[in-house]
């Protein structure tokens, strides 16, 4: 893929004083060392395991060995000037079986990790759960049954009591509309199931573990506490009343079914019913006051009607014939790697009309990951990338939105889930075999933009 002209870091416009620059990463998708120090399975591991599920065969086990190069990933952290760190705690790292005691030695690896941060002066922000279920909890339902939001109330309560004296920034869940469609109602990422609609427990008992984590952990003591939601603007296919009916029931599913109850306290009409357990009293729960809301974006989507000659398939994302809408071409967009359309103006448009639509229901804002797929230490498309979603992200700000902080996704290539080491999103390349850690232009463009924000002011 040709290179093309890389806009200079220091043209983009001035972000507000205390503007919050980071990176993201998972557990999972890093930290390897799958068995040790009495580190328990997850669903995922049990799911990457079996044959065909990562699409190259890359081991997701190894990761990138971030369990034992934490020290170097963090120095690549201060190398860039980033302010803080999104990491992931492993659940079944930290109480292996999702119930009972904490196992020390896995705890005891992320107080290492959050010393070595905050030696280098950078805020750990970590988030308790990114996908990595621990294996008996999936096998005994997982986000379907409802005792798992319990569980991990009590592990947000664990991690809290040993790390809350040093982390200032909480995300308790990570993108619970992709668990909830991709692991339960389609089945391409753990536990595998395909559901459909009957997946909708799994949204609700997610929302719920995260409204019960957020009391565990102001009850230890922490405080500036939010949760990373993925959001996109959907836009229907055309101006028929089929492609606008398919295109808004997208919009519910994927984005309003997770905001409205954590920023109203109500799901969208008709989805109360549809939800397990006591609804209304589980809604005073899942909606209590955030200090900030975390928004990841990385596309637009163009929702309709489904067809009879085609699934929808888009971005190898195939949307069963039971969901009542089909997913169209973004119309000219360029496209990452990953055949995701690069749209930045999309960031611009959901955060105003999340603006629009909660008011000063919708705290501070931190965007928590944004990123793209692309080959190459050369990495200039990810540069113009960049460039143009933070150009939009402060169009964001002038118009009004309180937008405090950037996470970049991410510091260094990851297995990309059932992508394996195939896409490549890191600032810093990663060479499978050895773990060696190459940065990539992209990672100096990054160093140059937070230099030339912090001397402007």
């Amino acid at each position: 893929m040709t290179s093309q002209p890389v806009p200079p870091a220091a043209a983009l416009p001035f972000f507000p004083p205390g503007f919050l620059w980071g990176a993201s990463a998972s557990a999972f998708q890093t930290e390897g060392a799958a068995d040790a120090e009495g580190k328990g399975p997850s669903g995922w591991d049990a799911f990457a395991a079996e044959p065909g599920r990562i699409k190259d065969g890359a081991d997701a086990a190894r990761g990138t060995g971030f369990h034992e190069r934490y020290r170097e990933d963090v120095a690549l952290l201060a190398g860039l000037g980033a302010g803080a760190f999104r990491f992931s705690v492993s659940w079944p790292r930290v109480i292996p079986g999702g119930a009972g005691a904490a196992n020390p030695a896995g705890l005891g690896f992320y107080d290492r990790l959050v010393d070595e941060l905050c030696a280098h002066g950078i805020t750990p922000a970590p988030t308790l759960y990114h996908w990595d279920t621990p294996l008996p909890l999936d096998d005994a339902g997982g986000w379907l049954n409802r005792d798992t939001a319990a569980r991990f109330a009590e592990y947000a309560a664990a991690v809290a009591e040993r790390l809350a004296d040093r982390v200032p920034m909480w995300i308790t869940v990570n993108e619970p509309a992709e668990v909830t469609l991709l692991g339960y109602a389609l089945g391409e990422h753990a536990p595998g199931e395909q559901l459909l609609f009957d997946a909708l427990p799994a949204a609700h008992h997610q929302l719920l573990a995260h409204g019960l984590a957020v009391q565990a952990l102001r009850a230890a003591g922490a405080a500036n506490i939010g949760l990373a939601v993925s959001h996109s603007p959907v836009h229907a296919a055309s101006d028929s009343e089929e492609d606008r009916t398919g295109a808004e029931t997208y919009d519910i599913l994927t984005n309003r079914l997770f905001s409205d109850p954590l920023l109203t306290g109500r799901y969208p009409e008709g989805f109360d019913g549809l939800m397990p357990g006591p609804v209304a009293e589980d809604l005073t729960v899942i909606s209590q006051p955030l200090d900030w809301y975390g928004i990841n974006y990385y596309s637009p989507m163009r929702v309709g009607a489904p067809t009879p000659d085609a699934l929808a398939s888009y971005s190898g994302l195939g949307m069963p014939q039971g969901l009542p809408f089909g997913l169209r071409e973004v119309e000219g967009a360029e496209r990452t790697q990953f055949g995701w359309p690069v749209v930045p103006d999309g960031l611009r448009e959901l955060l105003v009309s999340l603006r629009h639509r909660y008011g000063d229901r919708l705290p501070p804002v931190h965007i928590t990951e944004n990123g793209c797929s692309y080959d190459g230490i050369d990495d200039s498309r990810r540069i113009a990338y960049l460039d143009g979603h933070l150009r939009a992200l402060h169009q964001a700000i002038e118009a009004g939105v309180d937008v405090r902080g950037y996470f970049v996704w991410s510091l260094t290539d990851n297995i990309e889930w059932v992508e394996g080491a195939s896409q490549r999103f890191g600032l810093v390349h990663v060479d499978y075999e050895t773990f060696e850690r190459t940065p990539k232009a992209s990672y100096a463009w990054y160093r140059e933009l937070i230099r030339s924000q912090r001397a402007g002011r």
